[in-house]
């Protein structure tokens, strides 16, 4: 059955006309329950993209066939209804040479349990009727439990009379202390994953308590090493529900993080216990219930029960650091980058770095502008990409500023399938390189090996798929191409000598101090380190791409019930926590199975 409604959507009236009719002739064929007609809605070689609002999940169908049986899985549960243009967002309009006409448009949907937003590509098959080319369904909000902002915010006065009442300030230090209750849910780690999804479950009314090592909030950032500046630009880097102030760089340092990281925990009243010592956990399986053991700043050990744990310590895990032969003999300093303080002390010294990333040309032109003498070993090829070149054809440039909704931006970004993307980034990243050609040139003259990720698809496909493997210029090429941080490049390290490093080829590498930039272990092994084999065994791979192109593990079914990991950089922490926060609150009210691994209602 195919959509006979035809028109060349040359106006933004016709575009109007054009999706209504889609979405109400497809609303219809879906409260008929007939998941084949419903197919025919979509281009034989066509997208369906969902986050939790149908399958509990998040989930990718390619063609056809599998959004058909994608749909025939989840129709009868989640009695999807009142699709509908979201008001006062009218559809737009694009052409391509090769694609001709895409109709894109916000709408918004309910299902049994919530309400959806949406974002529907549609294009013209051969007989010139419109299909969908990519759908994009998301849970918004579950009915009775919205978030309690704008006019569902509280009154923050209370008219009774009442003997000794508190006050706002004291009221927050009762709710600080956990003094009479235990949380709902634990988060060990308040970085940029652990306030996102603090601050979700916050606004939908779940008790929420975050621990964290460190003395002060933020100093994950804090700690790191003294020239770090977040790489993306600020517009992509907003925690939720607040935004940054529009008198700040486009580039943050990491002090300047931080302290902001302090600042959104206060303002959005967070239970945030620092100085404590997450000690390990045990799960019950009757109880569906954590207990877990945390020492506090005083020492005293501390016992608390939570129906959900989740491990927000950071996407970065435990930092991976090759056994060399002969390290224990080097006289100098050995280094992980993530202990690396910083290269003041090391001026007229000796530096290599191992690593060719952003750690590593981070930490190398540090030493350099602080006067040492630097030596960058690369093991691997890097995907490298200037920062004006990035922030301008893949960051949405200064127009990402002018966006009027935040949400809209997220939404619209998630509504193209990872697989998707990777093939459309391929000629983009070709015209990346074409912009930054002169820089990429001198790179390989110098001998610094470049790739262009796995298939040509470029920066944003390395990180989702290794989480690494490339480097956003901001100053550290053209020191490469110049020749003042030197470059070993193409052999391996045989072992550490008194002196420094020992090559496969027998060639020698003097150093005074040598930072290991070579990432991290998978995040499941944080989670091994803090709970144990037993639970550990039974969690995912962290990270990288399943066989649908969505994120393994990572905000979605760990292998354990009522466990979670929550990571990434600050956008998706920003949008993903919404979905993990919402699939808590709907087993924490009954909506979907109490265990938390298994999907539907």
């Amino acid at each position: 059955m195919a959509i006979d409604f035809q028109t060349n959507a040359a106006s933004t009236k016709q575009a109007y006309e054009l999706v209504n009719h889609w979405l109400t002739a497809f609303e219809t064929t879906l409260e008929q329950g007939d998941a084949r007609v419903a197919a025919e809605y979509f281009l034989e070689d066509s997208w369906w993209r969902d986050l939790l609002s149908f399958t509990w999940d998040h989930r990718s169908f390619q063609g056809r066939e599998k959004i058909q049986a994608g749909l025939a899985e989840t129709l009868a549960k989640t009695k999807p209804s009142k699709f509908q243009l979201e008001p006062n967002k009218p559809p737009s309009i694009s052409e391509s040479e090769t694609e001709g006409q895409t109709v894109e448009a916000f709408y918004t949907f309910e299902t049994a349990i919530g309400q959806g937003r949406g974002f529907l590509r549609l294009r013209q098959d051969e007989g010139g009727s419109w299909k969908a080319w990519t759908l994009l369904t998301t849970l918004d909000s579950l009915k009775g439990h919205e978030e309690k902002r704008g006019f569902n915010r509280p009154k923050g006065i209370d008219g009774a009379a009442r003997h000794k009442r508190k006050n706002w300030l004291e009221q927050r230090e009762e709710s600080q202390s956990f003094k009479d209750r235990d949380p709902q849910v634990l988060v060990i780690g308040s970085g940029q994953a652990g306030l996102s999804i603090a601050a979700r479950l916050g606004h939908l009314g779940i008790d929420t308590l975050l621990i964290e090592k460190n003395a002060r909030v933020g100093d994950n950032w804090r700690k790191r090493y003294h020239s770090l500046v977040l790489h993306d630009p600020i517009w992509k880097n907003h925690l939720p529900y607040m935004t940054y102030p529009d008198s700040w760089p486009v580039f943050i340092p990491k002090d300047k993080l931080a302290d902001w990281f302090e600042f959104y925990a206060s303002a959005m009243e967070l239970n945030v216990w620092t100085s404590t010592t997450f000690l390990g956990a045990d799960y019950d399986e009757t109880s569906k219930t954590w207990t877990a053991r945390v020492k506090r700043e005083d020492g005293k050990e501390q016992s608390l029960k939570a129906n959900h744990l989740i491990l927000a310590s950071g996407m970065a895990g435990l930092p991976r650091v090759p056994d060399f032969e002969g390290m224990e003999a080097f006289q100098g300093v050995i280094k992980h980058s993530s202990a690396h303080a910083g290269a003041e002390a090391w001026e007229g010294k000796k530096a290599v770095v191992v690593g060719a990333a952003t750690s590593g040309h981070d930490i190398a032109l540090a030493f350099y502008e602080y006067g040492a003498d630097v030596t960058m070993v690369q093991r691997s090829s890097t995907y490298v990409i200037n920062s004006d070149t990035f922030t301008k054809v893949l960051q949405g440039g200064d127009a990402e500023q002018l966006e009027p909704s935040l949400a809209d931006v997220d939404l619209k970004g998630a509504s193209t399938p990872i697989l998707l993307l990777a093939e459309q980034l391929k000629s983009v990243t070709e015209h990346c390189a074409e912009l930054d050609i002169d820089l990429l040139e001198g790179l390989k003259a110098a001998g610094f090996q470049l790739d262009f990720g796995d298939d040509g698809s470029g920066i944003a496909l390395k990180f989702l798929r290794t989480g690494g493997g490339y480097y956003i210029n901001v100053g550290a090429s053209e020191k490469i191409v110049e020749g003042k941080i030197k470059l070993k490049q193409g052999l391996d390290i045989k072992r550490f000598t008194k002196e420094g490093l020992e090559f496969s080829d027998g060639s020698t590498l003097e150093a005074d101090i040598v930072v290991i930039c070579t990432g991290y272990q998978n995040m499941r092994e944080s989670a091994r380190a803090l709970l144990g084999d037993v639970v550990a065994d039974k969690l995912g791979l962290v990270w990288g791409l399943d066989d649908e192109g969505e994120l393994r593990t990572i905000w979605r079914n760990s292998g354990h019930p009522r466990f979670w990991f929550m990571g990434g950089n600050l956008q998706q922490c920003r949008f993903y926590s919404k979905f993990l926060a919402l699939r808590i609150k709907a087993i924490e009210e009954g909506m979907i199975a109490s265990g938390g691994l298994e999907n539907g209602v």
